[in-house]
């Protein structure tokens, strides 16, 4: 385990300390899916740094989200078309909940469909953490976000109830619906524990109308997590 530097604020320590790891994985000529959210945003900041120093070289960005976007147009990132012509090296991303088959549950910022889509084109994608984030069954701390048009969306409302979640549509703190990048809405769906992942995905994924959800399974190589003791760089190899 690596240290992490001290910082009034412990969440925001662990944050900084796996997203900075994260970055030192980049190396030199790759195309790099840059995340979105609290712990991610360190890994974009990271990368940028190394590129200034001249440490990194000939990488370009795919951006999970128009924050990342911004932020990486200003922190000189090249970034790569919408298109994604090419294929992605490596995608550094955060998580909502993370089990300990590195499944997880992602969306909690409103970027599930961009972040799957990156996820989904890279070669490697590694989640970054606090151990807050670690739990034995998806769904036992956080709400399963899913992401809906708004056409149809009292529809797939009362689908999801019937699937089981007590559903809320997401909201802005003024109280305006939360609109997504794609400008959709997104439902966050309290299941509890989710006893099969996988078939409610499939359940989620064959409905019209719904975009996206925020279960990625199966997608993540690695997954580094950051605590009070240190850093731990955890692969699906062991």
């Amino acid at each position: 385990m690596a240290p992490v530097p001290l910082t009034e604020d412990p969440a925001a320590r662990f944050k900084k300390a796996a997203g900075e790891y994260a970055a030192n994985l980049v190396e030199a000529g790759m195309v790099v899916g840059l995340g979105t959210g609290s712990t991610a945003i360190h890994a974009v900041r990271r990368i940028a740094a190394r590129l200034h120093t001249g440490e990194l070289s000939g990488i370009v960005g795919v951006a999970t989200s128009l924050a990342t976007l911004h932020a990486a147009r200003e922190l000189g990132i090249p970034l790569l078309d919408d298109d994604l012509p090419r294929a992605v090296d490596i995608t550094i991303d955060g998580a909502d909940e993370v089990d300990p088959g590195f499944n997880a549950i992602k969306g909690g910022g409103g970027a599930l469909l961009r972040e799957k889509i990156v996820a989904q084109a890279s070669r490697r994608l590694v989640l970054v953490v606090d151990e807050r984030k670690r739990v034995s069954q998806l769904g036992t701390t956080w709400a399963l976000p899913v992401e809906v048009m708004q056409f149809g969306s009292s529809a797939q409302l009362r689908f999801l109830a019937e699937l089981g979640a007590t559903v809320r549509l997401r909201r802005q703190p003024d109280g305006s619906l939360f609109v997504t990048d794609n400008h959709n809405w997104i439902v966050d769906c309290r299941f509890g524990p989710i006893a099969d992942p996988a078939g409610l995905a499939q359940q989620l994924g064959a409905r019209a109308g719904i975009v996206e959800h925020g279960l990625f399974l199966g997608l993540a190589a690695d997954l580094i997590v950051a605590d009070s003791s240190g850093i731990c760089h955890l692969t699906v190899s062991g």
